[in-house]
């Protein structure tokens, strides 16, 4: 239970940065009066999708399967941060110049490549570690539904 915890907590953190995120880009380009497209736009987005979204899909496969079992589990945890915090960090620098009006640097859009590397390592070896454990346990997720779960609790009327 406590790698589900972990997981909703990231989540949760990554859901403030999202909203966070959106707020400064709404505030940033009105103050600036600027219109006009820059990569602020999507950095809230990378938060509530991969941030949120996964890692919530992530936290119910940990629940059915315990991942964090399996030694790659920590690779792709370690990976997925270090990727979408580099990747969202280089997206609000340049957006940021962007609305400012400066030129970024090759340099910002390599390191935020290296961010969607990490990512796409992260996923491959999230799904090498879902596969190991399903097959490790193929009817795990079904031993749930054999529990016992009362279907109305006792003494209601």
């Amino acid at each position: 239970m406590e790698g589900v915890k972990i997981l909703v907590n990231s989540a949760f953190g990554y859901a403030v940065a999202g909203l966070a995120s959106g707020l400064y880009y709404r505030e940033l380009t009105k103050a600036q009066d600027f219109d006009g497209p820059t990569q602020l736009s999507v950095v809230h987005t990378h938060f509530l999708v991969l941030g949120v979204l996964f890692l919530l899909i992530v936290a119910i496969f940990e629940r059915l399967f315990v991942l964090s079992a399996n030694p790659l589990y920590r690779w792709f945890s370690v990976t997925f941060h270090a990727g979408l915090i580099l990747t969202v960090s280089m997206q609000l620098v340049h957006g940021t110049m962007q609305v400012f009006g400066k030129e970024a640097s090759a340099a910002i859009s390599g390191i935020a490549g290296i961010g969607h590397v990490l990512l796409t390592v992260a996923f491959v070896v999230f799904f090498l570690t879902l596969r190991s454990a399903v097959a490790r346990d193929p009817e795990h997720a079904r031993s749930f539904e054999k529990e016992s779960v009362p279907t109305s609790p006792e003494g209601a009327a």
